[in-house]
């Protein structure tokens, strides 16, 4: 099953007529392919029905002449955000539709009708916009994504070799009437600049086209290096700074990019990449908020996770029975208590059977040892590496002083006397809809 990316304009029909002709060739010798026609109705223009119906009558025509072709067709019932890019908006509706139509086809290899135009424009647009390397290789002809294989067969042709192909075969095909509209970025460079250039510079489109493979070729070495710069770089405590920032400035760029890219499943804004570099020193705690969570770094290495949940409120101090091991839950504090019997390091059992939970206030001072001398939370936090992020959680307080708080743990002066029956206290902070029922 080969499936063809089909809106009935000019480049995808003689790309679909194309296919199904080199299918029905093969299938004389043998084979048994059948070609799949992939349709997307986005219902942005009043011509989109039309489109459709073109585009079923001209399969229904090009199966009756015997060539294995069969259309299906997807309609996107969302619309645009006010704020979207429709251009942007479109393109991924229209991916993640051609996607999941192929693959429940049984088909994991899609064509796409760009030709080489089309890829010297977006060399320009992308070059416009001040990308990188990734953006100036623009299209690349073959790429596996999201289990299909992405492929552009007529990359390197030119427009003019789609024209002659469409008008030596006879091929009718719908025009989009949005083409014509100068709102859009590729319009404007096609109807304003594009004939002007062409004019100017005859080999524009396929010295463009030419440029985009260098920097296909750029990123690929790119892609190169830095799997082996991060091959020793990445464990399970995230991305070590410290051997990141030995490397040149270039590699470690690179390799930051390389990595945020695997980690967070999209190109990281530039202007994180720039702040990382700049402000992840190896030996300080910081986070960092980016798409879809939060970079945090601890104890020198960069990890990802989760943006926490804001609390609405801060919760009002209440009174705590943590006597009994077991777990005890929290929700307006969205946590839980985790208490354990020990038989040392812990607290007095007696001293657990009222406790005040309340949110810090300002000016408490914490004991990590016996013989160290209290600090401020603040200082305390810093001097144990404790992250922002492990932080939050209320302080717990018994008889007016400090007696537990969120990373840092029991305070000395309420350590339990050696035999004395004892329990260890954990805070365990967790999502909505997960806490544990208190016992």
């Amino acid at each position: 099953m080969i499936a063809v990316a089909y809106s009935g304009g000019r480049d995808s029909t003689a790309l679909l007529h194309a296919t199904a002709r080199a299918a029905q060739t093969l299938n004389a010798s043998g084979a048994q392919l059948q070609v799949l026609a992939l349709h997307i109705h986005h219902g942005l223009s009043p011509l989109a029905d039309a489109w459709l119906a073109h585009c079923q009558a001209q399969c229904a025509a090009w199966a009756a002449q015997g060539l294995p072709v069969q259309l299906r067709c997807h309609r996107l019932s969302e619309r645009p955000v006010a704020a979207q890019s429709i251009e942007a908006w479109a393109r991924e509706q229209r991916y993640a539709a051609l996607r999941r139509m192929a693959l429940e086809a049984g088909a994991d290899l899609v064509l796409l009708a760009h030709h080489r135009r089309d890829q010297a424009e977006t060399f320009v647009l992308q070059a416009l916009r001040g990308a990188g390397t990734a953006g100036l290789a623009a299209m690349p002809a073959r790429q596996w994504r999201d289990d299909i294989c992405w492929a552009r067969p007529w990359l390197a042709q030119s427009r003019e070799q789609v024209e002659a192909y469409v008008q030596a075969h006879g091929l009718s095909f719908v025009e989009d009437d949005s083409n014509s509209d100068p709102r859009y970025a590729r319009n404007r460079l096609r109807l304003q600049v594009w004939p002007a250039l062409s004019e100017a510079f005859p080999q524009a489109e396929a010295s463009l086209a030419q440029a985009a493979d260098w920097a296909q070729e750029a990123l690929d070495l790119q892609a190169e290096v830095a799997r082996q710069d991060l091959a020793g770089l990445v464990g399970e405590a995230g991305l070590e700074m410290a051997g990141l920032q030995a490397l040149s400035p270039a590699r470690a760029s690179n390799a930051l990019r390389a990595w945020l890219s695997q980690t967070l499943g999209q190109a990281a804004p530039a202007s994180l990449v720039r702040r990382l570099l700049r402000e992840c020193a190896p030996e300080v705690a910081g986070l960092w908020p980016c798409p879809g969570g939060q970079l945090r770094l601890y104890r020198g290495c960069l990890q990802h996770g989760p943006a926490p949940e804001l609390m609405p409120f801060t919760p009002l101090p209440r009174c705590l029975d943590l006597s009994k091991p077991g777990i005890v839950v929290c929700e307006d504090w969205r946590g839980q208590w985790l208490v354990e019997a020990v038989e040392s390091g812990g607290v007095a059992l007696e001293r657990l059977r009222q406790v005040l939970l309340a949110a810090r206030s300002g000016g408490e001072q914490f004991q990590r040892a016996p013989q160290s001398v209290p600090r401020r939370l603040k200082k305390a936090f810093q001097e144990a590496g404790v992250p922002a992020t492990d932080r939050q959680g209320p302080l717990l307080w018994v008889d007016s002083a400090l007696l537990f708080v969120p990373g840092l743990g029991l305070d000395a002066r309420q350590w339990a006397a050696p035999g004395e029956a004892q329990l260890r206290l954990e805070w365990q902070p967790q999502a909505p809809g997960l806490l544990q029922r208190s016992s």
